[in-house]
């Protein structure tokens, strides 16, 4: 109301949904889905380490060419990055406007009584926390390669072995894994509600489903760290 005011005219259809709470719900989960299909693609991609370096290595060349002629080299990463980047920022946004709108609506307790939330709630609030962290930190360690130990310029497998080879680098990555399965788990389920998807006949197979999706996101990205902490890939 008071951007039509200092304006004169209304806000956009798009602006509105924005404010609304339905509509942050419907941002978190499809971005939490562009999210979601970034994360399918990128562990097929780093199960890759385990064909050797020359598999890895000349696949993350291949992204590199992906779209050309039209594109120039490298833009598909690029393009892919932004998308991911705004996917991240929306979730963000979204997530912690909701988190204070939830919070003020809460009618006031005596100061003796704790509030409490669900597990569900604590899981996503400080597993969103702790990914986005490790967003930083991956993005340092493997993109830019400030912190890497031995960082090796167009050489992905070489750059993930050293880094999983500290037990920070592969500690840090286990973790984040961790909380990754469990964000996945309960957001799946939670976009499933917010999209309408869900109903009684089919509430146990999306359980199901997230359950699953969940689990095999985490094995595969843990089998990476874990391989090269154990040798198998080295």
């Amino acid at each position: 109301m008071a951007l039509a005011t200092r304006t004169g005219r209304p806000p956009s259809t798009l602006t509105t949904l924005w404010r609304s709470t339905v509509g942050k719900k419907a941002a978190m989960a499809v971005s939490g889905i562009v999210m979601l299909l970034y994360l399918v693609f990128h562990m097929l991609g780093n199960l890759k380490v385990f064909f050797g370096p020359g598999d890895l290595n000349g696949y993350a060349a291949w992204l590199r060419t992906v779209g050309q002629p039209l594109l120039h080299h490298g833009w598909f990463l690029w393009l892919a990055r932004f998308v991911l980047l705004a996917a991240v920022v929306v979730h963000g946004v979204a997530a912690y406007q909701l988190s204070r709108r939830d919070l003020a609506a809460r009618p006031q307790k005596y100061a003796h009584r704790r509030r409490r939330s669900s597990y569900a709630t604590r899981t996503m609030r400080w597993g969103g926390v702790i990914l986005g962290l490790f967003i930083v930190w991956h993005i340092l360690d493997l993109t830019t390669l400030t912190v890497n130990p031995r960082a090796e310029e167009g050489h992905p497998y070489q750059n993930i072995v050293a880094s999983f080879s500290t037990w920070y680098g592969g500690g840090v990555y286990i973790l984040a894994m961790l909380a990754l399965g469990l964000h996945v788990r309960h957001g799946f389920w939670s976009a499933a509600q917010t999209l309408g998807v869900n109903n009684p006949r089919r509430d146990r197979v999306l359980k199901a489903s997230a359950n699953l999706l969940a689990s095999v996101l985490t094995a595969g990205f843990l089998s990476v760290p874990v391989a090269v902490l154990t040798g198998v890939v080295r």
